[in-house]
């Protein structure tokens, strides 16, 4: 047992030292300088063109099988990954949303034709996708969505619409749950489709948010026809699916500790911050988002290491960490740095407003809660 853990720390030091090796070769100050932007203009060609050079060195998505263009990491292998990508600035994949979470359902719920067309062009960002599952009265509670798909032939007609889409309005493809049966109960009359945005009777609307980004969209359809073989998974079955891209989502947030931490740091070495941390209130707020980032590294690893529970409480118990803290950290920024920091340019004013949607996205922190209090807790619904 000895011999089989001090092996795999050899493994992950090489793995380290190799991702580290590359990243000093191939990345650029413009490709870090980027990744901190809103993925706009040139800035998302630029990424795109990054996005290309991961994969082509097999840095793309580690953790991906062998067969789908990743390396097939462990656990460690993957801490790692994203320890080193975090230390460098260096940006991930530009399919942040498809990488992480569409393309396990695909692998996993895809046909062979499905795997082929799409996860390759996924892995290098010459496809954008988005995820097609809110709408305007169907947020957290996906089961309520009403944008509808009707079989006609061998195509479905798509009516409704959705919102709060990542990346819509850039989006290539788009993972779509619609519902396709409204005369059972609302969870088994749900479907899945890849859909092609270029389809006609589809439209992506840019929605502003109060920082002034334009990376989410609404999107609009209106009889845009599918054909059946944009099912993924089987006819009435999208909720299992939309189950398993959840817990890629929800597990995954766990990983968000490294920018946290980054941020913290950021926070610290500010010299307008160097008054406030005299108050004794404020540096114990400081210790426990400092403890708070350093449990969600130890859920990281639990969430690498069985991915499978993030569709329970371990997703859930990532989630609510992810937006405590990066609510909280936003918020200490201002009471350290005062009013200065909500200056008009100022990147703690952005911060401060962006992690407001903390609490939402990925499931509200009421969904995650009644999460941990039906599945760990044992309480009832």
């Amino acid at each position: 047992m000895a011999n089989a853990q001090g092996e795999a720390e050899v493994d992950v030091a090489a793995f380290r030292a190799e991702l580290r090796a590359w990243l000093a070769e191939h990345l650029t100050p413009q490709v870090a300088e980027a990744g901190g932007g809103n993925m706009e203009g040139d800035d998302l060609e630029l990424l795109r063109s990054w996005n290309r050079v991961l994969a082509d060195g097999g840095w793309a998505a580690p953790a991906w099988p062998a067969e789908y263009g990743g390396r097939g990491a462990g656990v460690g292998e993957q801490l790692a990954y994203l320890e080193e990508m975090s230390r460098a600035g260096a940006p991930g994949p530009v399919n942040v949303i498809g990488v992480s979470n569409i393309a396990p359902a695909i692998m996993q719920f895809g046909t062979h034709e499905q795997q082929a067309r799409f996860l390759h062009p996924m892995l290098r960002g010459d496809e954008i996708w988005s995820q097609g599952m809110s709408e305007p009265d169907a947020g957290s509670d996906l089961a309520s969505l009403r944008t509808a798909a009707v079989e006609d032939g061998d195509d479905f007609v798509l009516n409704g619409q959705k919102t709060w889409n990542s990346l819509g309005h850039h989006a290539d493809w788009c993972q779509l749950y619609v519902r396709t049966d409204a005369s059972v109960k609302k969870h088994a009359g749900i479907t899945c489709f890849l859909v092609d945005m270029r389809t006609p009777g589809i439209e992506a609307r840019p929605i502003t948010t109060m920082t002034g980004d334009h990376t989410f969209a609404e999107l609009y359809f209106t009889d845009a026809r599918i054909p059946r073989s944009a099912m993924l998974g089987p006819l009435h079955g999208g909720w299992t699916v939309a189950m398993t891209t959840l817990s890629y989502e929800r597990a995954g947030v766990a990983r968000l500790h490294l920018s946290l931490a980054r941020r913290l740091d950021d926070l610290l070495s500010d010299p307008r911050a160097v008054e406030g941390r005299k108050d004794p209130v404020l540096r114990d707020r400081l210790a426990s988002v400092y403890a708070s980032i350093r449990v969600m590294r130890h859920l990281t690893e639990r969430s690498l290491a069985d991915s499978s529970e993030g569709a329970g409480a371990l997703g859930s118990l990532a989630k609510l960490s992810w937006a405590y803290c990066d609510q909280e950290l936003g918020n200490l920024a201002v009471d350290l740095i005062g009013l200065e920091a909500l200056c008009n340019h100022d990147r703690w004013a952005d911060n401060f407003l962006a992690v407001r949607q903390a609490s939402i996205a990925g499931g509200t922190t009421e969904i995650n809660k009644n999460i941990v209090g039906e599945h760990v807790l044992g309480l009832p619904r």
